[in-house]
This record gives C-alpha cells, structure tokens and sequence, in this order.
C-alpha cells in the first residue's frame, strides 16, 4: 500500500507544519522560510527600525538565493527608535560593535552553524535521553552540515571523558546497523564539554568563547537545553543570555518540566523567563507530545471521515487517559515527593493530550492555530474539586515470595509523606461539543502493568436488535477506540460482529492497526522529535505560556486543598489495579475503566 508523505527522507516527516521561521536541513540542502535576525546593531541602524516581511509565499520582490532559499526584501520605517531585541534573538551585554551580521545571508553558502548546549550535561536526562537523541538526528542526516555540541555542568571533565560517557548510552536503530560505529566516531568528534557553575556569568563567557571558536565566523545558531533542577533555571537562563547568547542568528532554550508547582509560582517561573527571553525562545517541553501516537492522534482524526463526525458527545459517552507504571520510586522518591503524580503526569503529560484530543479542528497546522485551540480547551474545562478525584499512595505487599517496598520505604522519603502515588479524576468540558461527556484520568506508580493509552467507549446502539445476545452486560455491545502510547504502539477498535456457523452467537473484535507488525521502521524516541522542532524552530509540541496558565489554574485549588488539608490516600498493595475508590468513582458517572480482555 502506498503511503502518504510529503517526503521520503525521515527529516521531512514533519514538513507539513512548517511555519514561517522554521529552518530545515534535507540531505545537505538548506532552505530558508523566512529570515530571523537575533540582533541589529542600533548604530548601523541610526534613527530607523527595519521591518521584515513576513508572507508565507515568495512575493515578487524576493530576493532568490541558491536552491530555493528566499530573503524577504527590508522595509525601512521612518522615525521609529532603534530596535533593542528582535523576535527568536537576544541581544546580550556585548557591545554593538559586534552586531555587524549583513542584513541578509544565505545558509546555503557555508556561513551558519547551529550550536546545541545541554546544560546539565552530567545527568541522567542528558545521558540517557538527550545525547541519545541527537545522534539519532546525526545519523539520520537531520542535522546541519556545520553543528556542534557542548556539554555544560559543574563535573570537572575533559572533552574525552564527556565522549567516553556519551558513548555508552548511544545505540542505532535495528534496521540501520551498517555503518554505526563509524557513525557514532563522526558524531563524538562533534561533541565538547565546558565545566561552570550555573549562575556564573564568567563561565558562560568563557562558553560564548569556545562556542566562537566552533562556529568559525558563520551566521551561529544557538540552542541552550536546561536539563537541570528547576530552582537554577532562572541562574542559567540569566547568565546564557546576558553572556552566550548569539549576536547574529537565532537563541533557543528548551526548559524541562516540571514548570512551577502551582499557578502562583509558574507565573513567577514564567516572569523571570520572560525577563530575559521572548515568549518564541521558551520551548517548554513535554516528551509525551513527542511519541508517535499522540502525533498521530490529530492525524486520525482529521483526515478520516469516518471519526470527525463522531468525535461529539452526541457519540462519545466517556474518554479514558490512562497511565501505569509497574515499578515505585525506589530510590528517586526525593524529587517525587516534592511534586506528587497529579502534578508529575496528570497536570501535563495527560491534560495536554486531553486539549490535543478535544480541540476543535484549527485553522492550519500552524503552531499557533494549533495551541489557540488547545487553550480554549482549557478555559472551558470545570475546575477541579475532591469530590471528583481519588487518590492513593502504594504499600508494600508480598508476591511469590518477594517483599515488594511501600513508597515511604524509599530513603528519600518522608516516613509520614502523604504525597499520592496514584490519582483519577473525573474531568468535564464545559462546551457545546463535549458537554455532560466525563474525561477520566488515571495515573499511578507500582500497578500491576505498564502502559499509556487514550480509550474512546461509544455510546449504546439505540434499539440495539442485539443487546440480547451480549446477555446483561451492555458495555460488551459498544464500540471502544483504543489509541495505545505505550509499549507497543498501537491504535485498535473493538466492534461486535458474528461468529461463524449456523447459530447467532456474536463476539467482541478487534481491528487492530500494530506498529511493529505494520511498519518496519523503528519509532524515534520523542526526544528525537522535540529537538529537531526545536533547531527548526517549530513549536507546535511545545506548550505556550497561557497553555501553562489555563492547565495550573484547573489544578490548583485541588493541589491546595490536599496540601492544607494533608488528607490521606488510599492504600493499595504493589503490583494491585490501584485504590477501590477509582471504581467508585468511575461509577458514579456509569462508566467502566476500559481493560483488555
């Protein structure tokens, strides 16, 4: 069967949403969209301000570069003050001599380079995921021709040492084994480590230099990548920015969550950003927006007929979003306590596919259509409250003769800790759409399997002529959607139809679409995705800060009162389905947790 794409070449899969300041690399041929410019010297601006046009087509008085490469021509506006910072660029502490970048340039003729620093390069994030995914991206050919990658963190190591410990972690796809090993050598030869403090603005001084040295006068690109504890996010942001921020291309910075605790203190982590970055230079990121199939929730829904027009409450009688892990903190509960599940999955990872799921359909595939979508989402949901939420915390249990710990059992936690390991909620959109059409949430640790999954239960045939064949259950009669996450992929309906012979017995199946027996390729890991929207600068994956906003203000409360009020979760055994009390409140609005049979 012939597949749709726009291109063959694994970097373009995601073409489709390019917006106007994305910058792509496909098999060493660079295009540029639209020209960004970080910053321009006011005293080679004098008294007038340069406007950049910003139309989605070459217009007539483009100016055509090599290989289909546009520069927009400059409007000069008169009587307007010098500008200070453009968009996607920061102008540093330098001094203006140093913005002396010609209006336009061509990437196409060796002058730009994109430099990618992981800021905290000695953690486990950077390990395990972010090193990994980028030589995925390497190996690929998604990478510029001219790029480099520094490590930053306070470890005193050499550049030796940081391709010592990069190198154990990267691994090449099953089908792409041939050259792996003189692929990895290439990519490690790229790679380089710089030791600071975080909140030393003479380290980043010190980075900016090595960073010159790399870029070797091209137009630099800068991408800054926070994996560190969020209480030395503003240190970071602060001294990358005033010291080591480009002078004449783009500057970047992906921020891990968690994003705050509550409203009150991601408005104050959003503040302090935005002191000394445009909102278009925040990528907040969320790697559960990444895996393939919350990409392809969007796909599924918009381009088949079939489900647009039941995706309404007119069809739809609850929506599932499911997430399990079959193992506890052990040993990692210190950060955990501090946060707890509803805001370590549910307050982001769950409700962002939720708003991806219930979006009305947007006007393009443009970022920003996209998340204006999503935000209406959120503005519409109920604020949550205790009467519609459960929640839990594990205790130890005995299983074939092996004593599983309880969640205070872990060292790093409190004895006395009350922070829930397990959370359900019951959640409503108050709109034409999804009214009266309870969302379910259900997130835990130390269950008895893993797995994340969007589950659509239809409502009842009306006038079934066949409910009597399903006998008293009529849950068996309805149709169920299954979209499932994680692990093997897979999106599947279950549907009612005869089982063969002469008698009229029906039965429960499933049209089953599965990954790995469909398609051959691996699936990128999504950091894979999320870093190259980044470098291209595509953010419909990341959350904007009004996305931030509406997500905390529904959370809020609840996380307030269970904090004030300390009350107590329901207990239930390692390895269990999690507290009774997620039954009872799945009942309570006639709904069944949808399980495989």
């Amino acid at each position: 069967m012939a597949s749709l794409s726009s291109s063959t070449h694994f970097c373009s899969s995601s073409s489709a949403y390019s917006n106007s300041s994305s910058l792509r690399f496909n098999h060493h041929h660079y295009y540029i969209s639209n020209l960004e410019f970080s910053a321009i010297s006011p005293k080679h601006l004098g008294s007038k301000k340069i406007s950049l046009q910003s139309n989605s087509r070459p217009s007539s008085n483009a100016i055509l570069m090599q290989e289909g490469a546009v520069a927009r021509t400059a409007t000069i506006v008169e009587n307007e003050p010098p500008t200070k910072k453009l968009k996607d660029g920061l102008l540093s502490a330098s001094s203006p001599e140093k913005h002396k970048e010609p209006i336009g340039f061509d990437v196409n003729n060796d002058k730009s380079t994109v430099s990618i620093t992981v800021v905290g390069a000695s953690g486990d994030l950077a390990k395990k995921k972010i090193f990994p995914a980028l030589f995925a991206l390497y190996y690929e050919d998604c990478l510029p021709e001219h790029f480099s990658i520094f490590g930053y963190a306070r470890s005193k190591i050499s550049d030796a040492e940081l391709r010592n410990m990069v190198s154990k972690t990267l691994t090449c796809r099953i089908d792409k084994r041939e050259n792996c090993g003189e692929k990895m050598e290439q990519f490690l030869k790229r790679c380089f480590y710089h030791s600071g403090q975080y909140d030393s603005k003479e380290n980043f001084v010190e980075l900016d230099e090595k960073l010159k040295e790399h870029e070797g006068g091209r137009v630099s690109n800068r991408l800054f990548y926070l994996s560190i504890p969020p209480n030395i996010f503003i240190d970071a942001v602060r001294c990358a920015s005033v010291s080591a921020s480009s002078v004449n291309g783009w500057t970047r910075v992906i921020v891990e969550k968690p994003f705050g605790r509550d409203s009150e203190s991601s408005a104050a982590l959003t503040r302090s950003l935005k002191q000394y970055l445009e909102e278009d230079q925040i990528f907040r990121i969320d790697h559960y927006l990444g895996k393939e199939l919350v990409e392809n929730l969007s796909v599924l829904r918009f381009s088949n007929l079939i489900f647009e027009p039941l995706w309404s409450r007119q069809y739809i009688r609850n929506v599932q979003f499911i997430f399990s892990e079959d193992f506890g903190t052990e040993g990692r509960g210190g950060y955990f306590d501090n946060y707890g599940i509803i805001r370590d999955i549910m307050q982001n990872h769950l409700l962002q596919i939720l708003a991806l799921f219930a979006m009305e359909t947007p006007v393009s595939l443009d970022a920003e259509d996209i998340r204006n979508e999503k935000v209406k989402v959120l503005r519409s949901m109920r604020t949550l409250s205790m009467d519609d939420v459960v929640i839990g915390q594990y205790k130890s249990d005995t299983k074939g003769g092996i004593t599983y710990p309880a969640y205070t059992d872990d060292k790093t936690v409190p004895k006395d800790s009350l922070t829930p390991t397990f959370a359900a909620a019951a959640l409503f959109i108050d709109n034409a759409r999804w009214d009266g059409v309870p969302f379910l949430m259900k997130a835990g640790k130390a269950l008895h399997d893993r797995r994340a999954e969007i589950r659509v239960q239809f409502r009842h045939v009306p006038g079934n002529l066949y409910n009597r064949n399903f006998g008293t259950d009529l849950d068996r009669a309805t149709n169920e959607l299954v979209i499932r996450v994680q692990p093997d992929e897979a999106i599947y309906l279950k549907i009612n139809n005869k089982v063969p012979g002469l008698g009229m017995r029906l039965d429960r199946s499933n049209l089953n679409l599965l990954y790995k027996a469909r398609y051959s390729k691996e699936i990128p890991d999504a950091y894979e995705r999320l870093l190259l929207d980044a470098i291209e600068g595509e953010r419909r994956l990341f959350i904007r800060s009004d996305e931030l906003d509406a997500a905390w203000a529904l959370f809020t409360p609840l996380l307030k009162e269970l904090e004030d009020k300390r009350l107590i979760p329901e207990y239930y055994p390692y390895g269990s389905r999690g507290p009774v009390g997620a039954h009872y409140l799945s009942a309570k609005y006639n709904v069944k947790w949808g399980v495989d049979e």
